[in-house]
């Protein structure tokens, strides 16, 4: 199978991180695309996230009767931070016949010499990247060992929605409809997540 992988923190999971999905997996032919939330991301160790378990529930109601996509909790079971190279390599070895295909933004894509050993990323999967084109990636991007061999760009309309936006609204007491699937704000009003950010 053609697994898509798209991890974040997703706090909350939003509209355009389900467009990415749906868009790699239409242009790439992907048979399948994992939503793996993290469980310590090591890079947002300076700010309070919601708790796994509230983070779990929202993707699961937000891909609840898509049959094309699925979540992993892969990363919440493990303790301390936790690494996308390490994620991916766990899977490849878990599904032995699957070929992985990790979903990012250009911006991302900019980044990645900065992630945690980021030659391991590319060892297991190819990176589906959602950009017209790769212009972004910069030149240290490119000197990562086996990337340039390792892309395969995808459209996305882009959709300027933020986690971070919305968790301000819902802390203002503004509207998020349309911004998070239905499922999604109740169950943030049901448990007063967010409220008391700053």
């Amino acid at each position: 199978m053609r697994v898509g992988v798209l991890g974040g923190t997703f706090d909350p999971v939003h509209i355009a991180h389900l467009r990415l999905a749906e868009a790699a997996r239409e242009s790439l032919a992907l048979d399948e695309v994992l939503f793996v939330p993290a469980g310590q991301p090591w890079r947002k160790s300076d700010r309070r996230i919601a708790a796994a378990e509230h983070r779990l529930a929202m993707l699961e109601l937000a891909v609840a009767g898509n049959e094309d996509f699925g979540v992993s909790d892969l990363e919440l079971r493990r303790p301390g931070p936790t690494y996308t190279a390490e994620t991916l390599e766990l899977l490849a070895g878990e599904r032995l016949d699957d070929e992985f295909y990790f979903i990012i933004g250009a911006d991302a894509l900019a980044d990645l010499p900065n992630w945690h050993e980021p030659q391991r990323i590319v060892a297991h999967a190819t990176l589906a990247v959602a950009a017209r084109e790769l212009e972004q990636a910069s030149a240290a991007t490119l000197e990562v060992p086996g990337i340039a061999a390792r892309l395969e760009p995808f459209p996305m309309i882009r959709m300027d929605i933020s986690s971070t936006d919305i968790r301000a609204r819902v802390s203002a007491g503004r509207s998020i409809r349309y911004l998070v699937p239905d499922a999604v704000a109740r169950y943030i009003a049901e448990h007063g997540l967010y409220r008391d950010e700053p």
